[in-house]
């Protein structure tokens, strides 16, 4: 079973060691270029048939609110024209041009290669052809925010509607409050010492948590650090969402069950304090909360183990605010329902395919 996602940490400089040992290269690496080095995968060797797989090995997302809100509207604004951007590639030029520390993000850095892009006089191949990690980038940050913006269906007034733009939905239903700060890293004491790999929201008992991105469940049940949680994967498989410390005695939606195909926006489950405990359905946690937390996946040696890349997730949540799944309560069941039906072509070819 699954460890809570606070039990692996990976400092990066150890990473960056190994690497530089096992490839051989000499000299110093210094500065924010640690980052860049670690996590391009080691280079291969001549094995033959059993010449070893290159993936990427960390990911440190650092991506501020306000970069991803600019590149997405930029995403919108110019899709169906002859100079469509998209939003991975903008955000992917920003990261090699600052290194990946978005603390030096400036709103007029992303505007002016757009203008160039949109204008036609160059493509992003030609302005990032001097740009050594900029692929390293666009792969990263294609992983975690592959998922989130595309054309999808709603249905409104009995028919559906065809749409394009932000598909993934914030963590908590809309109209009720929570309360949040950026914890990732932070101190865990429970078991052992740890850090802190995802980010918490506080609230009230009983609200509804909403499925982030469409997948499938791939994991439910207690887990002693986690209590009731679930694990949902991207249908890519890159993403892995966890939803953790959820209600005593009625954690789930009811229909939701191991490998249940999940449609971003649906409720899945009801925030709770559950966890820090070997007995299954305990209270252990002192505050009501939600654990939010996403892990990436380059290969399936990196799914569990030391090898696990869990990123801070502290802006995308910020930035799916603007997008929260609309709730009704069904007195009957006491079960809360969203609104606004969806679909996506992802979901459509996930369920043909498993049924092949």
């Amino acid at each position: 079973m699954r460890k809570c996602p606070g039990t692996i940490y990976i400092r990066r400089k150890q990473l960056v060691a190994a690497f530089l040992l096992s490839i051989g290269i000499l000299g110093a690496v210094c500065g924010r270029f640690y980052k860049e080095i670690q996590a391009v995968s080691s280079v291969n060797t001549d094995m033959g048939e059993n010449e070893q797989k290159d993936y990427i090995k960390w990911v440190e997302f650092d991506v501020t609110k306000e970069a991803l809100q600019q590149a997405y509207e930029y995403d919108v604004d110019t899709h169906g024209t002859a100079h469509e951007l998209d939003w991975v590639e903008l955000l992917a030029y920003l990261g090699a041009k600052y290194g990946g520390n978005f603390d030096s993000y400036k709103a007029g850095d992303m505007s002016e290669v757009a203008e160039i892009l949109k204008s036609g006089d160059k493509t992003m191949a030609q302005v990032t052809k001097d740009m050594k990690y900029y692929n390293y980038y666009k792969e990263a940050y294609g992983a975690v925010l592959g998922g989130m913006v595309g054309e999808y269906k709603i249905k409104e007034n009995g028919k559906w509607t065809k749409k394009y733009g932000l598909k993934a939905f914030h963590p908590i239903a809309k109209t009720f409050p929570y309360s949040d700060y950026d914890d990732f890293g932070v101190s865990r004491s429970f078991g052992y010492r740890r850090n802190h790999l995802g980010h918490d929201m506080m609230g009230q008992v009983g609200t509804p948590v909403i499925a982030v991105e469409s997948g499938y469940v791939k994991e439910l049940g207690w887990n002693k650090y986690g209590g009731w949680r679930i694990g949902i994967n991207s249908f890519d498989g890159k993403r892995y969402y966890y939803y953790a410390h959820l209600r005593q005695n009625f954690p789930y939606a009811k229909w939701i069950k191991e490998g249940s195909v999940i449609q971003a926006g649906d409720v899945i489950g009801y925030m709770g304090r559950t966890g820090y405990s070997n007995t299954e359905n305990v209270n252990n946690i002192e505050q009501y909360h939600l654990h939010f937390g996403l892990q990436l996946i380059f290969d399936e040696s990196q799914r569990e183990g030391n090898n696990e890349i869990w990123i801070d997730v502290y802006p995308l949540v910020r930035f799916l605010y603007q997008n929260q799944s609309e709730v009704v309560r069904e007195d009957a069941t006491k079960e809360w329902k969203r609104t606004l039906q969806m679909k996506e072509s992802a979901v459509e070819n996930y369920k043909k395919r498993t049924k092949e």
